[in-house]
Formats: C-alpha cells, structure tokens, sequence
C-alpha cells in the first residue's frame, strides 16, 4: 500500500520502497493533490499554483505530462482524471498528515474523558509521525504555506495536549526540560508556558515556577503588549500561596504505559503483559526501573521478564521499532512501527513465528483484535484460548 507523507519532506513509500518523485514542478503537483486528497484539482488551479500569473504558453501541456508521470509511478486509480481537474484517490490514513490527526483528535478526547493513559500514548503516536516542519520542501511556495501553518498549530496543539496527559500521570520531573526548549520556541502559547510553570512547581522548584511567569510576562508585553490570561495570572497566584490543589496527582496503577522509544539502557520503560492471559485480554504495562536486568536488550526485541524475581530471562528480536503488544488466538502480537508490519511470537516456542504487513493501519489498530483478524494474521475465529506466559517486555 502507498503510503504519502507531508509531516516533514514530501515522501511516498511502497512498501520498503522510497519512489522517486521527478523534479520540482512535478513533486509539486503531487503534493497539491495530497492536500486535496478526494477533491478534484482543475487544470487552472493547478498551473496557477506551479508558475503563478505569468505561465509558459505550454503549461497546460506540461501539466498532463507530470499526471502522466505521476500515474506510471504511483499506479492505476490513484490519480485519476474528473472533468477538467484530476485528483488523488486513497484513504485517509494513507496520508501521514490524515492518521495525526485521526490520533490528534482521539488522544484529545482521551483526555477530555479523563483517561490520562490512553491519551499519553495516542498522542505520542501521533506526534511521532512528524519527520520535521510539514511540507519543507515547499516552505516557499504559495500553495503549501497556509495548510503548513495549519498543520504546525495542530502538531502544537496535540504536543500541549500529551503535556497535559503526561503532568496527570505525575510526570512532572520528567517534563521541565521539554518544556523549557518549547517555550523558547513558543514563548507566546500561554498554555505551554502554564504547564511549565506547573510542572516546575510540582517538581519542588517554586521560584523557578515564578520565574517563568515574569519571563512570560515580559514576552508578552514586548510582542504583543497585553498582560498575560486571568488563566496564567491565576496560576501564578496558587503558585505562590502555595495552593495543595496543584500537588501532583498519586501516580496511577500500573496499565497501559508506551513503550518509550531509543535504544537498550536502565529505566528503560517497558510495556508488560503479565500472568495469564486470555483472547482479546487488556494489555497492561509498568515502567521498569530497576537494576541492569541480566540480559543484555537489543533495540527492536521483546523480553520475557520473570514476573516474581523482575530479571530478564531472554530477548525475542521482532520488527523495526516495537511500540504495542497485545494477546489473542494463542500468541502475543508486537506492532512495528518502521517497518509497518505485526511480529507473532509462539509463547511456548518463544520465538517469532510469522510476520504480517499492517501498512497503512496505526499502531493501535495493529494490535486489536479485531485488526489482527482483518489483516489476514488469523482467521478461524476460534474460541478463547488461554495463554499462560511470563511478563512480556517491549523494547524498543
């Protein structure tokens, strides 16, 4: 399946496979169409958008040459002609800008409904679709700037979304040096300056929490010249009265953690299933901060981590980047990000046995399931099966 990617450089991958996408004029007609994905784009829009009001007398030409190019590449009924426009036939998730925004809005509704947890882990899928500023390789045309400023706000916005999941979790320590880079990027989003000063405050370091108020005050003063929001005023106001509603929350059981990303090291943060599993179970996770576990993880593995004694027994290499685990039809299910595919490990055998291609199908999605049947990696529809296992480690 293609998929097309604007969230940074404008790529299209097959597969494993990066498509070489001809030169500039005709990358950019491509990525006029992607952002006007099931829309028809007529032929003047098009030639206004690549040459502006002075066009060569064989625009119009060169225009159904690069559809004619693009179509070789991309394949039958993707670009297909309607009228006197063409436009870009896939779905939604085929586009990495259409699945954040997908997982935006789910993570934001996580949070709205109170469950911390699963918006933190949402959110940071979606997050990790970007590979830089939207569309920057046509950060000077016309035609990509405002939907580029669209898309930066929503990745601002989800980013201020996952703080605000990660402070409910008691994340705070964890947070101040994030923080501190965004608002030196962003010292005018009042939101990000609020959850810095929060998460200062809660990590014991007061007078740096009201610090960050005066510098804010000063950037808004000097940019914008309004006095910051009753919101932040009143943030600043229970800072200093020391207010016991802003102690951070008691850290919360231990389900549904993510798999923090980067290589083997201590602290590691590891996604767990423990005890006895049955189909469809929910999958729990902790975060493992214990001593070096015995056995030495490899980045892309899963371990089997002895429930009772919390060593590390042995590691099962999966696919590129491990991020979700689940349980069902007698295995346990590891989604990859990079390498878009489903690890299936035998339990008993503790070893991969199959490996499905989920292209095109977020994380969350991969390891439901549900999904697991629709992408073909079982199919009987067999009844439960109990799985017994020992605790199962993602690293990724």
């Amino acid at each position: 399946m293609l998929n097309f990617r604007i969230l940074g450089e404008l790529e299209v991958v097959d597969g494993q496979r990066r498509l070489a996408l001809g030169g500039a004029k005709q990358r950019s007609v491509l990525a006029v169409l992607i952002l006007h994905r099931g829309e028809v784009v007529s032929t003047d829009r098009l030639i206004d958008e690549l040459w502006g009001e002075r066009p060569p007398a064989t625009a119009a030409k060169t225009v159904q040459v690069y559809i004619s190019h693009l179509r070789k590449l991309l394949g039958d009924g993707v670009v297909v002609t309607r009228g006197r426009g063409y436009m870009l036939d896939v779905a939604a998730d085929q586009v990495d800008a259409g699945r954040f925004e997908r997982l935006a809005a789910a993570g934001r509704a996580s949070l709205n409904d109170g469950d911390a947890v699963a918006a933190s882990a949402t959110l940071r899928e979606a997050l990790a679709l970007w590979r830089g500023p939207a569309l920057a390789d046509f950060a000077y045309e016309p035609f990509a700037q405002t939907e580029g400023a669209r898309l930066e706000e929503a990745r601002l916005g989800a980013l201020e979304d996952r703080v605000e999941a990660d402070l409910a979790l008691g994340e705070h320590a964890s947070l101040c040096s994030e923080l501190n880079a965004q608002v030196e990027r962003h010292p005018l989003r009042e939101r990000l300056q609020g959850q810095l000063m929060l998460a200062l405050y809660r990590a014991g370091r007061q007078a740096e929490a009201l610090e960050r108020y005066r510098a804010a005050r000063r950037s808004l003063q000097d940019e914008l010249g309004i006095e910051p929001s009753r919101r932040l005023q009143e943030l600043q106001r229970r800072i200093l009265e020391q207010d016991p509603a802003l102690e951070p929350p008691p850290k919360p059981s231990p389900v549904a953690r993510v798999v923090g990303q980067g290589g083997p090291r201590r602290g590691a943060v590891l996604v767990v299933v423990g005890g006895l599993l049955l189909l469809g179970a929910a999958i729990g996770a902790i975060v493992s901060q214990g001593d070096d576990p015995g056995v030495e993880l490899s980045p892309n593995s899963v371990a089997v981590v002895d429930p009772e004694s919390g060593e590390v027994e042995e590691a099962i290499a999966v696919g590129a980047r491990p991020r979700e685990i689940s349980a069902g039809e007698g295995a346990i299910w590891v989604a990859n990000l990079d390498d878009e595919s489903i690890s299936q490990i035998d339990p008993a055998e503790r070893a991969v046995v199959g490996t499905v291609d989920a292209a095109g199908l977020s994380v969350l999605e991969k390891v439901a399931a549900g999904g697991i049947k629709d992408v073909g990696a079982t199919g009987d529809g067999a009844p439960a099966i109990p799985v017994t296992i020992k605790t199962v480690a993602v690293v990724g």
